[in-house]
């Protein structure tokens, strides 16, 4: 199995009580959520995370400060969409130039393995998530159950890599060529609908790395894509979640990890 590091994962139950039978995928995203936003303490700089599950945390955030519950929270956007969003809710906005270090991230992911690993970026803002997460304190990734794999790349759904324009499919290329003994195909991300790229918040290209096997060490894996010219950022958020919040048919679920 795919390893990064070798921390303590330590599991609670937060609430074992069995959730109504026609909760829907979004019901239990709302719950993690709503869950992590408990951690966020007046005072406080914010990562806003970007997607179908951190939209619910930004959400509750704005309706917190309204009620007074929260004061003087400044959240730092890792999306135009999460900006756009925030904006609307009256949340005030900074960014990392004039917060550098930031207390507390909220977002989702599109794979966790039982070490805390992520695969994150299938929307797209994994640049500026990856920005955000690694400057922050804590980081709170919020799940519903279907997202927990056995090794990254594991769901059969794309690892993204971030690439520059400029002769993309050359990148493409190397990128499949880097993981052919896991059986990847690279493919350059389109907008739905067309044969157009789909381009990032930083004016990038997405290539997506599907895989039928367990590309191996992590950390090797990363290094390697790194050193790729052409390559921006890819979506392994390795060694940076600190806690996982898991809201499935049973319950909710917090895992912490040390080390």
């Amino acid at each position: 199995m795919g390893s990064a590091s070798n921390p303590l994962v330590t599991s609670s139950v937060v609430d074992d009580s069995p959730l109504p039978s026609n909760l829907t995928q979004d019901d239990l995203k709302k719950l993690a959520a709503y869950k992590a936003v408990e951690y966020v303490k007046s005072g406080m700089v914010v990562g806003l995370g970007t997607g179908s599950t951190a939209k619910h945390a930004v959400a509750r955030i704005s309706e917190l400060l309204r009620q007074g519950k929260l004061r003087d929270i400044i959240g730092i956007p890792t999306s135009t969409t999460t900006h756009e969003q925030a904006v609307s809710l009256g949340i005030p906005l900074s960014d990392l130039d004039s917060h550098p270090v930031v207390d507390l991230s909220i977002d989702g992911a599109d794979e966790v393995d039982p070490a805390l690993n992520l695969v994150k970026g299938r929307g797209g803002s994994l640049l500026r998530e990856k920005m955000v997460e690694g400057a922050s304190k804590k980081f709170v990734v919020i799940v519903d159950e279907s997202k927990l794999v056995k090794h990254l790349g594991g769901s059969g759904l794309a690892v993204p890599v971030e690439v520059v324009p400029f002769c993309c499919d050359f990148t493409r290329g190397k990128l499949e060529e880097l993981f052919r003994e896991a059986g990847c195909k690279a493919k350059l991300r389109v907008k739905s609908g067309g044969e157009t790229a789909a381009v990032t918040d930083n004016g990038n290209f997405v290539v997506d790395l599907y895989l039928e096997r367990d590309m191996g060490d992590l950390e090797a894996a990363s290094e390697a894509i790194l050193r790729l010219p052409g390559v921006v950022e890819h979506g392994m958020f390795l060694g940076i979640a600190t806690t996982l919040i898991v809201a499935g048919k049973s319950g909710v679920t917090v895992k912490d990890r040390f080390g």
